[in-house]
């Protein structure tokens, strides 16, 4: 017997996703893996009662073997101990596990995808959509993952579009999807589908970093054509530098400054940078994070002074909505969290957010 928060299920395209119920509980038999013992090909995952200091608590009755650094592939490994064999990692839960990019970091549980076959395991900390057809996955570090499409439009479920592109940026990046994948997947009639197709004209492979997507994102909330990447020569045909953005039509880029521009050696390089660029008749503006995130005004006025373009409010209140609605903000986190029923997440381990 386990105690577990009792699901509530919604029905919606080609899935149905099991949610907790906030403040009910019930006790629910859990008899997926009857075997109470270390399985023989994943002996470094354990279910049932816990058997001493060499092992981590995953999640009620599952145990890792205890390491200096917790991995998240071992931890989902002991997840499969009560899912179904056909049952493969979703959502955030895939994202971090490939390795891309996390938008802005916020405890979140397990998401799972399930065969509709009936059997839907029944616990704190894992949060399950259940499916009618089969899903594309790939094996990584001995689990199951969806794809990296079917992983994106899961996350459109729930998140905002900063977000996600963040997400997806790495995932093109890293060539874990495509654009055409992408628009496979948003075609369906399935929860996050018109999420993802809104989310599409947004991406672009060639983002170097996380914030170099929020500031691309930004741009184009405020209609401002931009070009990623771009690489800047003199009047000899001489390289001077590549630029994070830029603004299509001016001599003006706008990059993302982090606080690696900071340290010495990279500050030292960068004041050359800048020489350089100046030489060639070119403007720099840089901006960091928060001013990204909270002061986009200044962003959005300083592409319109180089295109000798007027204010509108409107691109502000664009930008505004979007922030409000990411994880970057607290009504956003408040808005992801209650989708999530308040689930206590499971200690699993260290997020790579940013």
């Amino acid at each position: 017997m386990v105690r577990a928060h009792c699901p509530q299920v919604a029905t919606s395209g080609t899935g149905r996703i099991h949610r907790p119920v906030i403040g009910r509980t019930i006790w629910a038999l859990d008899s997926h893996t009857p075997d109470m013992s270390v399985q023989p090909d994943l002996p470094e995952v354990y279910r049932g009662q816990q058997r001493g200091s060499r092992w981590s608590r995953v999640s009620y009755g599952l145990y890792a073997a205890r390491e200096p650094e917790r991995e998240l592939a071992r931890d989902l490994r002991a997840w499969t101990l009560v899912l179904p064999a056909e049952s493969s990692f979703t959502h955030l839960t895939a994202a971090r596990l490939r390795g891309w990019w996390l938008p802005n970091s916020v405890a979140h549980p397990v998401f799972a995808a399930l065969p509709d076959n009936g059997f839907c395991p029944r616990r704190a900390g894992l949060i399950a959509s259940r499916h009618r057809q089969p899903l594309p996955f790939e094996l990584l570090s001995g689990v199951r993952v969806t794809s990296g499409a079917e992983t994106l439009l899961a996350a459109s479920r729930d998140l905002g579009l900063i977000d996600l592109a963040i997400l997806a940026d790495s995932a093109l990046r890293l060539g874990h999807t495509t654009i055409t994948e992408l628009q496979v997947a948003a075609a369906q009639r399935r929860r996050g589908a018109p999420m993802l197709r809104e989310l599409i004209p947004l991406l672009d492979q060639r983002s170097e970093s996380p914030w170099e997507s929020v500031m691309r994102v930004l741009h184009k909330a405020a209609e401002i054509e931009v070009t990623p990447q771009h690489v800047i020569t003199d009047d000899d045909g001489q390289f001077v530098a590549r630029a994070d953005l830029w603004l299509v039509g001016t001599r003006r880029i706008h990059e993302y400054d982090g606080a690696i521009h900071r340290e010495r050696n990279v500050h030292r390089s960068d004041l050359n940078r800048d020489r350089r660029l100046i030489g060639s008749n070119w403007e720099r503006m840089g901006f960091t994070a928060p001013e990204l995130l909270h002061d986009g005004a200044a962003v959005i006025s300083s592409a319109d002074q180089a295109l000798g373009r007027r204010w509108d409010h409107n691109r502000l209140t664009r930008w505004r909505s979007l922030v409000a609605a990411s994880l970057f903000s607290p009504s956003g986190q408040t808005r992801v969290l209650s989708r999530w029923g308040r689930t206590e997440p499971p200690k699993l381990a260290t997020d790579r957010g940013f």
